[in-house]
This record gives C-alpha cells, sequence and structure tokens, in this order.
C-alpha cells in the first residue's frame, strides 16, 4: 500500500450518525472508520516526514557528523603525540592512553580508519578487530536466543539492512516448516462446524464488497457517458474501483460510492444487521493491514537511521529529533575546538587534564544496528 496522501481521507464522512441511540454494531462501525482515519493520517503524515527528515539529515546533519569526526581523529592524534612528549608523568600518559581510546571508539563507530584503528590498540592495550568480534558474536547469540533461530555466520550486524532480510527469511521458513511439520489430522465435528462458519463468513463479506463494486461498476461505466470530459472522469474513478476491489478495500469502495453520492447517512443507517457485520469484520481486516504497513514504515525507517526498533516513534518527532542531533554535534565541535587549543600548549594540557577523571570501560551494550 503506498503511503497516502491526506487529501484522500474521507471516511470520517461515513461515521453513522441517527437520532436514535446507535446499537453496538453501528458503533463497533463507527469506531472503526476513525480508526481507520487515524491509521491512514499517521501514515501520510509519515509520507510527508521521511523526505523532509531525509533531506535535511543529508544537507545538515551529516556534514557537521563528518566535521565532527574529523576534529575526533586530530584531537586523537594530537593526544598521541603530547603521550609521547617529555614530561609527561605515567599518570597523564594513563589519562591521555583512555582519552585516545575513547576517542578512537567514536570514530571507529562511524567509519572504518586504519590508523586510528591502530591509535585505539597502542592506547587501550587490546585489539579492535577482536573485541569487536565478540561483540558482535554476543550480540548475535542474543538476538538467536531472543527469537529462536539461527541467523547463519556470514550475516553483517553492523548492516541493518542485511539483518532485517535475514530476519524476514528466518521467520518465513520458520513458518513454512512449522506448516509442513504438522501433521494433518482429523478434525473433529465443531472444528469442521467452525470450518464451514468461517468459510460462509467470508463468502458473503467477499458478497457484500462485490455488492457494492458492481453499483459503483454500473454507475461509472465509461463507455455509457457521452460527455469527453465526464468520461474521463468516470474512467479515473473506474480505476480506482478496480483497485480498490482487487485489494478487498470495503472502506475505498464505500468512499467512492460517497462522491458519487449513492449513499448517504440515511443509506449506511439503514444497513441490515447482517450487512453491518460483515462490514465491520472487512474493516476490522483493513486497519490489521493498515496497522502492519505503518509498522512496517516505522522498522524501515529506524533501519536506516541506525535506531532502535524497540522504541516507538511518531512521524512528528522526526524533526525535533534531527534539531536535538544538530544542536549536540555543534555543541561537540566547540568542545573538540577548545581541547585542540588545550593541547597545543604544555602548560595548558597539564592543567586540563587535571581537571579531567576518566574511567574507560570499553561499552558492553549491545546496541542492535536496526
Amino acid at each position: 500500500m503506498p503511503l497516502l496522501s491526506r487529501k484522500a481521507l474521507l471516511s470520517p464522512s461515513l461515521v453513522l450518525t441517527s437520532a436514535a441511540p446507535l446499537n453496538k454494531d453501528q458503533k463497533a462501525f463507527n469506531t472503526l472508520i476513525k480508526k481507520i482515519d487515524a491509521r491512514r493520517a499517521e501514515l501520510a503524515d509519515w509520507g510527508e516526514a521521511i523526505p523532509l527528515f531525509k533531506q535535511r539529515y543529508v544537507s545538515e546533519l551529516l556534514p557537521l557528523r563528518d566535521r565532527e569526526t574529523a576534529l575526533h581523529i586530530q584531537l586523537a592524534l594530537s593526544l598521541d603525540m603530547a603521550h609521547g612528549q617529555k614530561g609527561v608523568t605515567k599518570g597523564e600518559k594513563r589519562k591521555l592512553s583512555t582519552m585516545i581510546a575513547e576517542l578512537a571508539l567514536l570514530v571507529l563507530a562511524r567509519k572504518d580508519d586504519d590508523q586510528i584503528k591502530a591509535l585505539y590498540n597502542t592506547h587501550s592495550q587490546s585489539d579492535f578487530d577482536v573485541e569487536e568480534a565478540a561483540r558482535q558474536n554476543d550480540m548475535k547469540s542474543m538476538l538467536e536466543e531472543m527469537l529462536g533461530m539461527d541467523l547463519g555466520d556470514d550475516i553483517d550486524l553492523n548492516s541493518p539492512d542485511e539483518v532485517m532480510q535475514r530476519l524476514e527469511s528466518q521467520f518465513r521458513a520458520q513458518h513454512e516448516a512449522g506448516q509442513g511439520q504438522t501433521a494433518p489430522r482429523k478434525k473433529t465435528a465443531k472444528q469442521l462446524a467452525r470450518d464451514a462458519q468461517r468459510e460462509a463468513e467470508e463468502k458473503q463479506m467477499s458478497q457484500s464488497i462485490r455488492e457494492v463494486y458492481r453499483k459503483l461498476a454500473s454507475a461509472l461505466h465509461p463507455d455509457r457517458e457521452p460527455d469527453p470530459v465526464e468520461r474521463q472522469r468516470k474512467t479515473e474513478l473506474m480505476q480506482r474501483a478496480n483497485e480498490a476491489y482487487e485489494k478487498g478495500n470495503l472502506l475505498q469502495l464505500l468512499e467512492l460510492q460517497l462522491q458519487l453520492e449513492h449513499i448517504d447517512q440515511a443509506h449506511l443507517a439503514t444497513l441490515g444487521e447482517e450487512r453491518l457485520k460483515h462490514y465491520i469484520k472487512i474493516l476490522k481486516g483493513q486497519l490489521g493491514e493498515l496497522e502492519a504497513e505503518i509498522q512496517h514504515v516505522e522498522y524501515g525507517f529506524a533501519a536506516e537511521f541506525g535506531l532502535s526498533p524497540f522504541e516507538r516513534l511518531r512521524p512528528h518527532e522526526l524533526m525535533p529529533m534531527l534539531h536535538a542531533d544538530l544542536a549536540d554535534c555543534e555543541i561537540n565541535i566547540r568542545r573538540v575546538q577548545a581541547e585542540l587549543d588545550n593541547v597545543g600548549d604544555p602548560k595548558q594540557l597539564k592543567a586540563w587534564l587535571k581537571t579531567i577523571t576518566l574511567r574507560r570501560q570499553r561499552t558492553t551494550d549491545l546496541d542492535f544496528p536496526f
């Protein structure tokens, strides 16, 4: 389903109103219409927010981050030079090594740099590649334990797209394997009765959609319209009706009827009990599809920008999040520039080091890259 435009959000006009109190099914119908409209609005908001976010992310945030990373590299190299100077005490050397290792980790989290990696290995008295492999292995083991699946030895956990594709592939494989391993068992009379009832209901729901479509098709048939302008309009509406019918989208068909004034509040209020129940079941399915589409958009955005998929993000939060990242980058750039000034003078360096208390600790947080 493509991301919607707010211009297409017509469903509130389908909400039932009546002077008499609404019955249970009518209230359920109204609730579904409102929920569907809210989800469609959210999907439309995502469609507007993501391109704006990407545009400013590329044009504003990435250049700032590149500048910040370049300054981190410059500072790490300057601290390394200071580390080898005469007059630097053992305690100051330990502090400098800690700072260099931390800066190296910041840089290596954004780019692969052999020179910075060598600095990390020297000042941490460790090996970045070995540590990273262990961290990746721990992350992989945790994911496999959480999800109950084998991700394989060749997966790159630093690639959000590859992780998501592997997870989807594994979920499909597990589902297919589960279906294949399920031994067919003879159904009970109650199960057969439920299956028959479900089949009848599905047939009725399909019939309900078909009837709405047939009324539209009869009214919109472009070959019966002599006026060229009106024929073009009906042709476009017929295309929309065909697409909605192929997807089984009752709501879009009802909205098209509404545009053609074939239904109104009086018509909706007099829907038979069984017809209304069928409409409700169809709309529940469409609501589920919309929610799945929104989740897909959210997960895709989180994967692309390295955000946690477990924290719910709203479209209106994207720009404030970007502004906060921009502000953090600018603050960090000013701070690193000031630190570079301190490193250049031996006396200032010693005075600065006295104000800093650091305890280097390689992060053990398993941040998922998707």
